[in-house]
């Protein structure tokens, strides 16, 4: 059974699940395409804005010296491209038309999960999300080794150290638990096996990209998941991204992501989602599947926004910028004034700090946490404040002229939201019909916090 037919409400579901919500108008205009055409064209879409273009960076060196100063600066300098780097991926999801590209991009970052912390270069960081961006809706098992051939990937996963007398298991493991199969689909014996065949993988000269160290690789037999031979690394990606155990995984972490946590066992939509991955394992088809089932439609309020989605979506709702750091005359990054209708690329990011998520810095590899992990009560503090400095910044004349006993149900129309619930609408209430007062509770009521 696929829906095809969906309410106003169903839409603006699916746009929070799939995309960081939708505006009025955006709405207005899927309730006119219908369901499965606005999934379509969620999926499918083709960038038509003009967005701000990657930023370029400089090759950074680490002080051969022992000179403090030297290597305070060159910290500095890693922290600084850090900050440019998350600052226009956030800009960017805020003023993309392809919101599903971006959510999906997103998603990848956290299931091949690498930080900049420890690659400390943020031009691989940028490499490895536009993969992600490119090839994210495309065959799984291209994205895979582009991923694993991905220098970000090689050095936060300790290529440089897997050689032939001694295979660093690092990658084979996490390409396995946490990539392509998840536990119990797999053994020691097979992540030892697919270590050997990873052995001699490294970052080529430039930076910029793989090479194969021929002395450093193990050519001889191995064995995984019951095959045998001469097998390479790229043998091996082959071999468990075509595993019926890493279509169910792939699926169960899509629907997990974007639907409600469920184990891969137990995704309600899987049935249908298998069928359209296929074996070409074709991820755009899985998550429109996904999207279509009826299954999908019945987890409102399973989910709580990460806190990168979050503030995308409150931004991108109430039409708010990021304006970008600007750089004084010596080349430093200083903050410009944000100017109307923007908040600082500074306050956002340490709002994001605030909240634990940053991009390109998750915790380990496993990702961040989800749902109930972020609602804390120090995350709360820090929601409001943001929730607060949004509002005050946004235009809210559509709300002001509405008549003060209307204007609740006006936040909720600008939200996207289906109504509030008797506790939510008292709450608002005791606003006295303030505009800015009204959005900013809006934004931390229960209706809006999960979905």
């Amino acid at each position: 059974m696929v829906c095809t037919v969906a309410s106003r409400s169903d839409l603006a579901f699916l746009y929070r699940r799939a995309a960081f919500g939708a505006r009025p108008a955006e709405l207005d205009a899927a309730v006119g395409r219908g369901y499965a055409a606005t999934v379509d064209a969620l999926i499918g879409a083709t960038a038509t804005a003009s967005l701000e273009p990657p930023p370029a960076f400089a090759p950074l060196t680490l002080p051969k010296s022992a000179d403090p100063a030297a290597r305070a600066t060159y910290a500095k300098m890693v922290r600084d491209q850090a900050t440019t780097l998350a600052g226009w991926w956030m800009r960017r999801m805020v003023a993309t038309d392809v919101p599903f590209v971006e959510k999906l991009t997103f998603f990848w970052h956290g299931h091949f999960a690498t930080s900049i912390v420890k690659v400390r270069s943020a031009a691989m960081m940028l490499a490895q999300n536009q993969i992600f961006r490119e090839q994210g809706t495309g065959r799984f098992d291209a994205l895979a080794l582009s991923a694993a051939h991905d220098p970000a990937m090689l050095v936060w996963l300790d290529a440089g150290q897997n050689r032939k007398e001694h295979p660093n298991e690092n990658f084979a493991r996490e390409l396995m638990e946490l990539f392509t199969l998840g536990i119990g689909n797999y053994t020691e014996t097979d992540v030892r096996e697919a270590a050997r065949a990873f052995t001699g993988w490294r970052v080529d000269k430039a930076r910029t990209g793989f090479q194969l160290a021929a002395a450093q690789h193990d050519d001889g037999t191995k064995t995984v998941l019951g095959k045998s031979g001469n097998l390479s690394g790229e043998d091996v990606i082959a071999l468990v991204t075509h595993s019926p155990a890493s279509a169910r995984w792939v699926c169960g972490r899509l629907f997990t992501r974007f639907a409600a946590p469920t184990a891969p066992t137990a995704n309600p939509a899987a049935a249908a989602m298998l069928a359209a991955y296929g074996p070409t394992l074709d991820v755009g088809a899985a998550a429109r599947a996904m999207l279509l089932s009826p299954a999908f439609l019945a987890t409102r309020g399973q989910l709580v926004p990460q806190p990168v989605e979050y503030v995308v979506g409150v931004l991108r709702a109430l039409g708010l910028r990021v304006a970008p750091a600007a750089a004084d005359g010596s080349g430093r990054a200083t903050e410009a004034g944000a100017g109307p209708g923007a908040l600082k690329q500074k306050a956002v990011l340490a709002v994001l700090s605030g909240l634990g998520q940053i991009p390109f810095d998750p915790p380990s590899v496993g990702g961040w946490p989800s749902n109930a992990a972020w609602l804390t009560t120090a995350s709360t503090q820090v929601r409001a404040k943001f929730a607060a400095a949004a509002a005050a910044a946004a235009d809210l004349s559509a709300i002001a002229d509405e008549p003060a006993a209307s204007r609740a149900d006006a936040v909720a129309h600008l939200l996207s939201v289906d109504g509030w619930t008797v506790r939510t609408r008292t709450a608002l209430a005791a606003t006295g019909g303030n505009p800015a007062r009204l959005v900013a509770l809006a934004l931390l009521s229960p209706e809006y916090l999960t979905v």
